[in-house]
């Protein structure tokens, strides 16, 4: 089943490699879409794969790279809308 999920990670999340992690291990589990920094200091994200997939790189924002500290992960389930033909970081 394929599935969204819309993403905000909170916590030290910016200036630790978050973005680019995420986007490795997005591509690692064949999962679509992007992430991107917040001004508010979170990190935001949009995932697009098989449930299977899309919730082990959520478990994986849970603990996210060595140097950070994820205080929370906030997930909202959406359509899937297959919008997307890789995984990106977005500026």
């Amino acid at each position: 089943m394929k599935v969204r999920a819309h993403v905000f990670i909170s916590g030290r999340v910016q200036g630790v490699f978050f973005r680019a992690h995420t986007q490795m291990m997005a591509m690692k589990h064949n999962v679509t879409g992007w992430v991107r920094n917040l001004r508010d200091g979170r990190v935001e994200a949009v995932f697009e794969g098989e449930l299977k997939d899309v919730e082990k790189v959520i478990e994986w924002c849970h603990k996210g790279p060595p140097l950070a500290k994820v205080d929370k992960v906030e997930v909202i389930w959406e359509d899937y809308k297959g919008e997307f033909s890789s995984f990106e970081i977005r500026y």
